[in-house]
């Protein structure tokens, strides 16, 4: 892959400052909460925006870490994205000459992968980071890197990079994967939408932020269509146009909030929330005790029963959907800390999800850890306020639940890992009467 350029990168990203909570449990919560744009819709759909020449805007797009690193990442490449308002962003991928996502953006994101596919199929090659991303077990990119040479890439893996070409063309073909992999389906259907002739995907995911971003693609012009609940066929065009679309609600945002109110015996109205994308979540809820009632865009929690008739302990399964969601299985665990009887979780996506529940185990939650994929939880526990360590995402924002629910002071360290996926989080609890903090370096962060 030849390129005049040298092969030196200018890709310096700001240093990670670590910051922690601190969270006064022990109080109802109450209120309004709006739910934001959904983070996993929203990166691939900002890499979609590659796809074309045209610019393409999007709304409800949330203002967290990880949006903020894709489009740094973007402007690398030689991207133009604005920004000209809160939750507005503007893309236009002209004659992008430098296809080079490099380590540092990719360790980051794991999602910064997802790239592979739209600048593969419009400019022909790239040049990509093995990713990072949160250390919650194995998430190999091998299906990627099938997946577009089944579409007649030629792809090199060379001292951590991955070297991509595609003479001409991309080539319309059959993608099979072994089993359903969510970024393995977008990626597949970006890189086929550019491609010469028809691509059919199976199996492939039925997520709702697939279905958001082939919503975005056929406003591009794009023909590609969910012909089964898991394929998707894919007629490639030679181009495609800018577009306007805005951004899904996030389910995984809701289903927080949601345990929110049931674990501090709250009531809790969510807004703009996706109840129609939350049925096995619900159903989970249902039958734990949690009141939830779903509106046309609105969820109300109601978590009195925690005081009263008290939670049922209940049996819970991770799997693609419709199945519950793997991100949800954290705070689902946190309320299950607070259900009579024994409860059995079953990791059923990645192997290293239950490790963040020895720092539950240490506020007090009767919690066995049977194996990588499965654990039980024995309740109901009296958490007490401690010192914990987050070690990922879902993790950080089902520990400010569990310290929500506890007595006393909770101090959670590695706070910056929330704000990768949640939009201003504790300025939502801060409104819904929680007494939450945020500090940096020993200084005190606003939450305004």
């Amino acid at each position: 892959m030849a390129d005049a350029r040298p092969f030196h990168w200018e890709f310096h990203p700001e240093p990670v400052v670590r910051e922690v909570f601190r969270v006064e449990g022990g109080r109802p919560l109450s209120g309004t909460v709006p739910i934001s744009g959904a983070k996993n819709a929203a990166l691939k759909l900002l890499a979609a925006a590659t796809l074309t020449g045209e610019r393409c805007r999007l709304t409800n797009v949330p203002e967290i870490e990880d949006v903020r690193a894709m489009t740094e990442t973007l402007r690398d490449l030689g991207v133009v994205v604005d920004h000209p308002a809160d939750n507005v962003y503007e893309i236009a991928s002209g004659d992008v000459e430098w296809l080079f996502v490099p380590l540092e953006a990719a360790a980051r994101m794991r999602a910064s992968f997802i790239l592979l596919g739209p600048l593969l199929s419009r400019f022909g090659r790239v040049i990509i980071s093995n990713p990072g991303g949160d250390r919650i077990g194995r998430r190999p990119v091998d299906l990627h890197v099938d997946a577009m040479r089944a579409l007649g890439a030629s792809i090199e893996y060379r001292n951590g990079y991955y070297f991509a070409t595609a003479p001409g063309r991309l080539r319309g073909g059959e993608v099979r994967f072994p089993f359903v992999s969510v970024m393995g389906t977008e990626n597949a259907m970006l890189a086929a939408t550019l491609a010469e002739g028809h691509t059919v995907i199976r199996p492939a995911a039925q997520e709702p932020e697939v279905d958001d971003l082939i919503a975005f693609l056929q406003q591009m012009g794009a023909e590609v269509e969910r012909t089964f609940p898991d394929t998707i066929e894919v007629e490639g065009r030679k181009r495609l146009r800018g577009a306007d679309h805005r951004v899904i609600p996030d389910r995984i945002e809701a289903g927080t909030f949601v345990i929110a109110a049931a674990v501090t015996g709250g009531r809790i109205r969510l807004e703009g929330a996706p109840c129609e994308h939350l049925g096995s979540f619900i159903d989970t809820m249902g039958r734990v005790g949690v009141g939830v009632s779903c509106g046309k865009d609105t969820i109300d929690v109601d978590g009195t029963a925690i005081g009263s008739s008290g939670y049922r302990a209940c049996d819970v399964e991770t799997a693609p959907y419709p199945g519950l969601a793997t991100d949800l299985q954290p705070p689902t665990a946190v309320l299950l800390t607070q259900a009579t009887g024994v409860s059995r979780v079953h990791e059923a996506i990645f192997e290293d999800r239950l490790e963040w529940l020895s720092e539950v185990r240490r506020m007090g939650a009767n919690v066995e850890v049977l194996d990588p994929h499965h654990a039980t939880i024995s309740g109901p526990n009296h958490l007490l306020g401690t010192e914990v360590e987050i070690g990922d995402l879902r993790a950080g924002a089902s520990l400010i639940l569990a310290a929500l629910a506890a007595q006393g002071t909770t101090t959670i360290h590695g706070a910056h890992h929330v704000h990768r996926g949640y939009e201003n989080i504790e300025r939502k609890f801060l409104d819904l009467g929680a007494s939450i903090s945020r500090t940096a370096e020993g200084a005190a962060v606003t939450n305004s």
